[in-house]
């Protein structure tokens, strides 16, 4: 490993960087090659690529399994998942969500006309503020998506109060929060349905793809018909559509990727933690936390830097880089600060002091099956370097 002993070793100012090639935040996890080569040959075999091949049929029935939840809905990706469900819910008007998470939420709002509302987040949480959600609620809301914000879960509870109170539909995106729980049972299964990504950054991953999962059955079966054209049977369409079917090599690719999680887990909760001994100990940074009572994945190392230290955020990322270890600035600036949001709601950063905040101070740094230890010993030895005065 390169060894840091003052700031001329740094890449940034010259040295060498720290690896031959880049270190991704989102390296793919993945399990057995063979056991997927296997899969392909049945794949090849059947001559059944899609349109509720049987491996996709067997990923839908263990998800829902270890889940919890009656119906799992395999589709594409998380993004087409977003929008079916968000149809199928017939959200209409206004719904509430975070600015704070990944632009396709928003997107999948506007994309069906309705209108994203950004509310504030816990600064402690970074998910939905429940007290930030009640401002913002108007006679056009309908819904609240919350999300499960770097798998740690939202407040459930308190957001389910709400919609109960106004009568509104409450969904999740939970992009982040596979295998993750909240007071011990498992995500998924709450509000009216929730989304999950399957993309290749994920934790756990089907090459591209996502699911709505739900205990609805009226809702499942809407969502069925509509993620394949709105067909039910051979030529009889009873319902509007659209492709948002998974392929055979997807759900090969998750069923893999399913008998590995306790792998992808434990090198994510090592990693996680060989993060935590040692930022924790540079003044001025520190690592978030995940609850230990709680099924985590751990698939996202989030750190937050002071105002209070000598370099900025974006500098420290800017040295990172340079050593190629690509951290991220998540999800930063905020929804509320990209088009058309930008354009459309000019002033939505005064509702929204926490997101800046955090959003101004996140660091996501790479984790992984495949991320060697002397990675987190380089992002270390930089920070030190970079915040000693």
């Amino acid at each position: 490993m390169k060894h840091f002993e003052s700031r001329s070793d740094l890449a940034l100012f010259g040295a060498p960087p720290a690896f031959p090639e880049p270190l991704h935040v989102g390296r793919p996890n993945m399990g057995s090659q063979e056991t997927f080569l296997s899969y392909m040959n049945d794949i090849f075999n059947r001559r059944w690529l899609s349109n509720n091949g049987p491996l996709v049929q067997e990923f839908e029935r263990l998800l829902a399994e270890f889940l919890g939840v009656k119906h799992c809905v395999a589709m594409c990706n998380g993004t087409v998942a977003l929008e079916i469900a968000i149809r199928a819910l017939e959200l209409k008007g206004e719904v509430i969500m975070p600015s704070y998470t990944f632009v396709a939420t928003a997107h999948a709002l506007q994309w069906q006309e309705i209108t994203p509302v950004f509310a504030d987040i816990d600064p402690n949480t970074h998910n939905l503020d429940p007290e930030a959600v009640l401002r913002m609620i108007t006679p056009k809301t309908t819904g609240i998506i919350g999300v499960h914000l770097w798998g740690r879960s939202c407040p459930v509870d308190d957001l389910q109060a709400i919609a109960n109170d106004y009568g509104l539909k409450l969904m999740f995106d939970a992009a982040h929060a596979f295998g993750c729980s909240y007071k011990g049972e498992m995500i998924g299964g709450f509000g009216e349905c929730e989304v999950l990504s399957f993309h290749a950054t994920k934790f756990f991953n089907t090459f591209e793809g996502g699911a709505v999962v739900t205990s609805n059955d009226d809702l499942a079966r809407k969502m069925r018909l509509m993620k394949n054209f709105g067909f039910s049977g051979y030529d009889n369409v009873i319902y509007p559509g659209t492709n948002g079917k998974m392929t055979e090599i997807a759900a090969a690719m998750g069923l893999v990727n399913l008998d590995a999680i306790g792998e992808f887990v434990e090198a994510n909760r090592r990693n996680h933690e060989r993060y935590s001994m040692q930022l924790n100990e540079i003044q001025g940074v520190s690592v978030l936390a995940y609850d230990d009572r709680e099924h985590n994945n751990y698939q996202y190392v989030v750190v937050e830097v002071s105002d209070e230290l000598p370099v900025s955020r974006d500098e420290i990322i800017h040295a990172l880089h340079a050593e190629n270890v690509l951290a991220r600035r998540y999800f930063w600036p905020g929804c509320h600060n990209m088009q058309p949001y930008k354009a459309f709601y000019p002033n939505a950063g005064v509702m929204l002091p926490n997101t800046k905040t955090v959003a101004d101070r996140v660091i996501v740094l790479p984790t992984g099956i495949t991320l060697p230890e002397s990675a987190i010993d380089v992002v270390a030895s930089v920070m030190r370097l970079l915040t000693s005065q």
